[in-house]
């Protein structure tokens, strides 16, 4: 529940480009949702933060409470920059063939208040104007 709410969040920012969650009424992937995950879709959200590979470092590194690692799915709220991370070794013309954008931040929601989570990617989300 967590993460629909921060994904609707993302969905209304006006610093995001794009969210994609399987659990938002807007996504093309909701009736599979619906249909192979009735509980619920997973805590993973990847959303592109305008302004780019800059704006989407810069949002990660405003976090507070959300931990900056290499991997996703924990207890505890994360996030990551897969261009410079886990895609760092592919070139540009190969992370567009992937689908990783330079603005693309994906993040695991934890189980921490969700109004403290979305306050804390609000702010964040606020130094990358």
């Amino acid at each position: 529940s967590n993460a629909l709410k921060v994904a609707e969040f993302l969905e209304k920012s006006e610093c995001v480009a794009w969210v994609n969650y399987p659990g938002l009424a807007s996504s093309d992937q909701k009736a599979r949702a619906e249909k192979y995950l009735p509980k619920g879709a997973s805590g993973v959200i990847s959303f592109g933060v305008k302004g780019g590979r800059d704006a989407a470092m810069k949002f990660l590194d405003s976090l507070r409470l959300a931990a900056i690692v290499v991997h996703v799915s924990d207890l505890r709220t994360s996030a990551l920059h897969p261009a410079s991370t886990t895609h760092r070794q592919l070139t540009d013309e190969q992370l567009a063939a992937a689908g990783v954008k330079p603005e693309m931040v994906r993040m695991s929601i934890g189980i921490e208040n969700a109004d403290d989570i979305i306050a804390d990617i609000a702010q964040a989300l606020e130094k990358t104007r």
